[in-house]
């Protein structure tokens, strides 16, 4: 029989979808030293892995899962993500902010209030293009739904290749400069490892040109100081930022109260427990066959 401990701010529902789907040789326990598998939030284990003296496999309920791939932690494990599922909706937050900005809704509506007329200029979304850094699954539903808008879309990767299409070139990161020179819109989904830290700073983002930053990756990539002073300079023209270093962003923090920059509180993709579920599931009738796992983290690389 294999004991499954619940880690997460939403256990109640996971118990109850854990229970209903009555998977084989499963039971739920509370009890750390009894747990061989682990389903949790890693915010939320990173600090109680120890007490998991017999840990075996942790599906995470995040895609991101830097809280537990920092150096000295344990590794002894397996981790496993989740992917797949968030595609639909960093697309939708980053496509609804672009339009929206693109299209001057704010500026109507602020004008609404004082019942001005008076329209603005902008162009067509065709005729821009938007570089994506990270090409996978989150990366590729992303340039499916730019280009079915027009837009000429570029990747980058470490390798600078790419089997999936959706992209019109790939770039490979030691060529970021190449990249971002094109970019009318950026848009990070990378994860956080060593080399994503910091990636976007003063220096690689003054080859923007008046770019549109968006970042639903992760924090570590963009150097704070860098983006300002890269909106400062024009090579940036507006920020629209989900995930920060530090969450929740404190409220003294200059980014609330710049006007070319957009926060929003970590809200781009929410893990749907029924969508981690369908992941969970699959991933235990793997585990309990002896088949290698959907999704499995390399602890080196960190994705």
């Amino acid at each position: 029989m294999h004991q499954l401990c619940i880690v997460s701010r939403r256990a109640d529902l996971y118990r109850q979808l854990i229970e209903e789907a009555d998977l084989p040789a499963l039971s739920l326990t509370d009890n750390p030293n009894d747990a061989t598998l682990v389903l949790a939030d890693p915010p939320l284990i990173t600090d109680r892995l120890a007490q998991f003296p017999q840990l075996r496999w942790l599906q995470s309920t995040y895609a991101g899962i830097d809280a537990l791939t920092r150096p000295g932690l344990r590794s002894d494990y397996t981790l496993t993500n989740v992917r797949g599922i968030f595609g639909q909706l960093i697309s939708e937050y980053v496509m609804g902010l672009l339009i929206g900005h693109q299209r001057h809704f704010g500026r109507y509506q602020a004008q609404q209030q004082q019942a001005q007329w008076q329209p603005h200029s902008y162009s067509a979304l065709s005729d821009k293009t938007m570089v994506i850094l990270g090409t996978g699954s989150i990366g590729q539903h992303l340039a499916g739904t730019a280009k079915a808008l027009g837009m000429t879309v570029l990747g980058v990767n470490r390798s600078g290749e790419c089997s999936a299409s959706g992209f019109d070139q790939i770039i490979a990161i030691k060529d970021l400069s190449e990249a971002l020179q094109q970019a009318d819109v950026l848009v990070s989904v990378l994860p956080a490892t060593a080399m994503t830290d910091n990636l976007l700073n003063a220096d690689s983002l003054s080859h923007c040109r008046g770019t549109l930053l968006f970042n639903v990756g992760r924090g570590n990539a963009v150097c704070e100081s860098g983006l300002i002073q890269a909106l400062a300079s024009g090579a940036l023209s507006h920020a629209f930022l989900d995930v920060f270093k530090q969450e929740p962003l404190p409220a003294e923090h200059p980014f609330w109260c710049h006007p070319q920059i957009t926060v929003t509180p970590h809200i781009a993709a929410e893990s749907f427990p029924q969508q981690v579920m369908e992941i969970f599931k699959t991933n235990y009738l793997r585990y309990v066959e002896g088949k290698p796992m959907q999704h499995q983290i390399d602890f080196a690389l960190g994705y």
